[in-house]
């Protein structure tokens, strides 16, 4: 565990206990400390994401691993041809996010497993469709107990109706990705201008 995720989830009594000074209307997350500005990880959001979803995936692959001898990235892949019964690898880049070289990877181990099968399309030469075999569904089964086990007790504690507005502003906050993009792209344009203009004025 990182000193930053140890302070936020270890440490969160004695944040509370000490509140740390806002910056009067900078964004909530920024905080003002003796030697400077500095983000407040209680009141940052993606903290809160990345340590749930480091840790929620972390300890699930090392039981696919040990236990049913897949990592991860293939448990995502079984889960999507189970939805959708026919994928392409474009496809589980495009929902799932894994980049092509790790698509491409996982395909052919779960090829080599028998947990999977290609067929090209028939307008499409150079797309290859995959389905789930029989193998690859029993696999999913087995595995997809395991995973709502998980969620169960992760939920623990939430009512019905507030895992619904969880997972509303969850679904909100997924749609708000393209933007955040978006703006990440104009923010870096602005920003390597500015750091151009300052590396053009040092002497040579």
């Amino acid at each position: 565990m990182s000193v930053a995720e140890a302070g936020i989830l270890a440490g969160m009594t004695t944040t509370a206990a000490k509140p740390r000074k806002r910056v009067s209307g900078a964004p909530r997350a920024l905080m003002s400390t003796p030697r400077g500005h500095a983000i407040d990880l209680t009141q940052y959001a993606p903290a809160y994401l990345t340590f749930i979803t480091t840790k929620w995936a972390r300890g699930a692959s090392s039981h696919y691993l040990e236990t049913y001898g897949v990592g991860i990235e293939t448990w995502r892949v079984l889960v999507m041809l189970a939805i959708e019964e026919t994928v392409t690898a474009q496809r589980v880049v495009q929902l799932i996010g894994m980049d092509k070289a790790s698509v491409s990877r996982t395909f052919k181990t779960m090829h080599e497993k028998g947990l999977i099968e290609f067929r090209h399309d028939a307008k499409d030469g150079r797309l290859r469709h995959t389905t789930l075999t029989p193998a690859g569904r029993e696999l999913h089964d087995r595995i997809m107990r395991f995973a709502l086990a998980r969620e169960q007790v992760l939920l623990a504690g939430l009512s019905d109706d507030e895992v619904t507005v969880l997972l509303d502003l969850l679904q909100r906050i997924h749609a708000n990705l393209p933007a955040v993009e978006a703006a990440s792209d104009a923010f870096m344009a602005q920003e390597r201008a500015v750091l151009a203009k300052q590396r053009s004025k040092k002497p040579t």
